[in-house]
């Protein structure tokens, strides 16, 4: 037996998107609500971020807060750098 919809309710437009788009990329997906919420959100969540993410960590390293090492593939790897990461002030250049 399948369960009886919830009432109509105006649904979290953020959760909506992430459901939506996650299957709108694995059309044969299927899972408990249990394994939406554990795999398919912080997917979701995750890919919208790695952008946003990514700008950050060339700024951090514009600033000299994170080196940038090239892996053989081409990935960049990021470490501390040499200016105080906690040192926000604009760059003197």
């Amino acid at each position: 037996m399948t369960p009886s919809p919830a009432p109509e309710e105006a649904p979290d437009p953020e959760v909506v998107d992430a459901v939506l788009s996650y299957l709108r990329t694995h059309p044969e997906a299927a899972d408990t609500l249990q394994g939406i919420t554990r795999w398919w959100l912080p997917r979701q969540r995750y890919e919208r971020e790695l952008e946003r993410i990514e700008g950050v960590l060339k700024v951090l390293a514009a600033r000299g807060a994170l080196q940038v090492h090239a892996l053989p593939d081409g990935t960049a790897l990021y470490a501390l750098g040499t200016v105080d990461p906690g040192d926000t002030s604009p760059d003197p250049r």
